[in-house]
């Protein structure tokens, strides 16, 4: 079946195929051997098309911030928007839906602590957080200092969700506290079910 695929097909089907590997393993339990028996084709035609671990697990990153991103440029496209007073609230709604999606999540949680011990996923998380701040700095015409906290906030939420919080935010209130910290004050924009779990919603 993969023969009858596109070079660019069978490239993304392998793309999907190590994101889903990488969220279940992390980056130091995935091998390309794990990544190519997930996506149904053989580890050297992986090698041959990606190179080493470190430069597929930097695509799959990659996707994960670019989606990112991009969902925060839409939320940002219209310079009124972008300023008015409930941005913050309507960027958070954005990023807890996003990373309901687990794969998404794990993905980039796995490329801020990767970046601990390999230098190039270390290059691609800088990248990242760089231009996330020259983004939210320059739409939202916010001083640092907010998009710092911002920022913060949202590796919480990462770190709170990882840790499955939502499934024991019941049995300890100081989860929901956690998650009203990572998110502050909403205005009614509508959060992915687990981040309203964590919030006692």
């Amino acid at each position: 079946m993969m023969a009858r695929l596109s070079a660019a097909e069978r490239r993304e089907r392998i793309l999907e195929a190590a994101g889903r590997a990488f969220a279940r393993g992390g980056y130091a339990g995935t091998s390309t051997d794990l990544v190519a028996l997930e996506a149904g084709v053989s580890q050297p035609y992986v090698v041959r098309m990606f190179g080493s671990k470190a430069d597929l697990f930097q695509e799959v990153f990659d996707r994960a911030v670019e989606e990112m991103i991009s969902a925060f440029a839409v939320q940002l496209d219209d310079p009124a928007a972008a300023t008015a007073p409930d941005v913050w609230d309507r960027l958070g709604s954005v990023y807890s839906q996003l990373v309901e999606d687990r794969d998404v999540l794990v993905v980039l949680l796995q490329g801020f602590s990767a970046a601990a011990a390999h230098p190039q996923i270390a290059a691609a998380a800088r990248r990242c957080v760089v231009t996330l701040f020259h983004l939210l700095v320059e739409r939202t015409g916010s001083p640092p200092q907010q998009v710092q906290q911002f920022i913060a906030n949202g590796m919480l939420l990462n770190a709170l969700l990882a840790m499955d919080a939502p499934e024991h935010a019941e049995e300890e209130p100081a989860l929901a506290a956690l998650a009203d910290c990572a998110l502050g004050q909403h205005t009614g924009y509508t959060y992915g079910p687990s981040v309203r779990k964590l919030m006692g919603q």
